[in-house]
């Protein structure tokens, strides 16, 4: 039986540059509790995990209730932001000519991602993308990376097996959620994790560029 090819991709730094507003959002959490807001650096860091294992590795010595309470924060602030039209998220340039070109190529696309159902929906359907995906997996309904539920489901909702998947991810842990579901991993070099970052965590290549991630898909 033939296997439909499946794009899995990132959101967060792979689609879309939401770092402002990622750093924003944590910065109002944090003064809700009343700390001091991480280092720029240490929050782009923890993109892509989920937040209660992101706010853990940012307070490592809080209590888990406390990361689950910062997470919340976290979640008003983002959604205070939205409401005031203070959220951008804007497409990577060249994704949405990508992502129309992978569609109309055969190939299956999903998401797997840190974000909520709701702002993974929001942001896709802001840039009139939405309809090309088959599969939206997020942290509302997973374990977070690089654990390799999003994965899995995906390939299972696409009709994909792991020899017909890619994963295409900014940070070490998506890297590591390929290596762990068995399906090749696509670093890009545009988002919150360093080449050698995205090699040492088991990509198979590093993209540098629309054309060369392109290349690199094609390449499955």
């Amino acid at each position: 039986m033939m296997s439909n090819r499946l794009a899995l991709f990132d959101c967060d730094g792979t689609l879309v540059d939401s770092q402002h507003d990622i750093v924003e959002a944590m910065n109002r959490a944090f003064a809700a509790v009343k700390l001091a807001p991480p280092p720029r650096p240490e929050i782009l860091s923890v993109i892509g995990l989920s937040l209660p294992l992101a706010m853990a590795r940012l307070v490592p010595d809080a209590e888990e209730r406390f990361h689950d309470h910062l997470a919340e924060q976290y979640k008003a602030a983002f959604r205070a932001m939205r409401h005031a039209d203070g959220v951008s998220e804007p497409l990577y340039p060249g994704i949405a000519e990508l992502v129309v070109k992978l569609a109309e190529d055969g190939w299956m696309l999903g998401v797997a991602t840190g974000k909520s159902d709701r702002g993974l929906q929001i942001c896709l359907t802001t840039h009139g993308i939405i309809d090309h995906f088959v599969t939206l997996q997020t942290a509302d309904r997973h374990p977070s990376k690089p654990h390799p539920s999003m994965a899995h489901l995906a390939m299972s909702e696409a009709g994909a097996r792991p020899e017909t998947t890619v994963m295409i991810g900014d940070t070490s842990y998506d890297m590591e959620m390929a290596v762990n579901a068995g399906v090749r991993g696509i670093g890009v070099n545009w988002g919150y994790h360093s080449p050698q970052e995205l090699m040492a965590a088991g990509a198979h290549a590093v993209a540098v560029d629309m054309d060369d991630l392109a290349r690199h898909i094609a390449d499955l």
